[in-house]
């Protein structure tokens, strides 16, 4: 038994079928423990047009038993036979169900991130286009995962936060979701874009995952919509603000200057995986904040 129970909306949703799987596995879960809730779904169902129909199945189901108990005499025991494997969903609907942020607005907004480039790039025939990119591409992470985790983000949050695989695990797998998604679709997309000298299309990889593993770290302190806020807002405002400054127009090429002191060269990449590195094991040292984060 626990302190939460599921809202009529979604005890209605779960009975007419219209709750995503996600969802309803972890409603399915709660209703394990919770009888108040059970009796409210069973009735919920009972109400639907489906309910009329597993009623007379039950009715005709328990009537035949019954029939066959009286009339058959007793049989050896059948040979336990094992159920036949479950068959694996598919990667893309995994994908799409540990992902509350893919589900979202995030993804459209990342392929708007993407379709605009080429657009500038090859439609107005902006020069910096790849520069903007790379710019960009670090913080599309980060908002897919301020938009993973929290009451915000799922309608079973505080269902899905007591439960054993919440906390930092539970961060982590949506985390690698959004970047399975993010990672290629940016980086593709980046090699559809002229460079003219500048920063490769996957330059920003790196930095992009130095900045995701400092957000989470500082999640544990913030909360993660503040941390990713903190670090996307820094980033920003680190390598767009100088860019934007030139009064001569020139911001093909200042774009371009800011890439290549950020994510160009050897030392650039160098400092951004040693940042990586250190902002893991500060997460890894910082775990347990999760398991007390967002909970109420």
């Amino acid at each position: 038994m626990t302190d939460w129970h599921a809202p009529e909306d979604l005890v209605a949703r779960y009975a007419d079928g219209s709750l995503p799987d996600p969802d309803a596995w972890s409603l399915e879960k709660h209703l394990e423990a919770c009888t108040p809730c059970a009796a409210r779904v069973s009735r919920s169902v009972r109400a639907t047009a489906a309910g009329a129909v597993l009623s007379d199945v039950r009715r005709t189901v328990l009537s035949d038993v019954r029939r066959a108990a009286l009339a058959t005499p007793a049989v050896p025991a059948v040979p336990h036979r094992p159920l036949p494997a479950p068959v694996p969903l598919p990667r893309i609907r995994v994908l799409w169900a540990a992902g509350p942020a893919v589900r979202g607005a995030w993804l459209p907004a990342a392929l708007l991130v993407a379709v605009g480039a080429v657009v500038l790039a090859h439609g107005a025939g902006f020069a910096g286009a790849r520069p903007l990119l790379l710019a960009l591409a670090p913080v599309v992470p980060l908002a897919g995962v301020a938009l993973s985790y929290g009451a915000h983000a799922d309608p079973l949050h505080e269902l899905v936060a007591s439960t054993p695989s919440a906390g930092l695990r539970l961060v982590l797998t949506r985390t690698v979701v959004v970047l399975a998604v993010s990672l290629p679709l940016l980086t593709l997309t980046g090699l559809l874009l002229p460079s003219y000298g500048g920063p490769g299309a996957a330059a920003w990889l790196l930095p992009g995952l130095a900045l995701t593993l400092a957000s989470l770290a500082l999640g544990g302190w913030l909360g993660l919509r503040t941390a990713t806020a903190v670090t996307g807002g820094g980033w920003l405002c680190a390598v767009l603000a100088p860019a934007l400054a030139p009064d001569d127009g020139a911001v093909s090429a200042a774009l371009t200057r800011q890439a290549s002191v950020w994510l160009g060269g050897a030392p650039a990449q160098g400092a951004w995986a040693a940042a990586a590195a250190v902002c893991a094991a500060l997460l890894a040292a910082r775990r347990t904040a999760y398991d007390r984060l967002e909970r109420h």
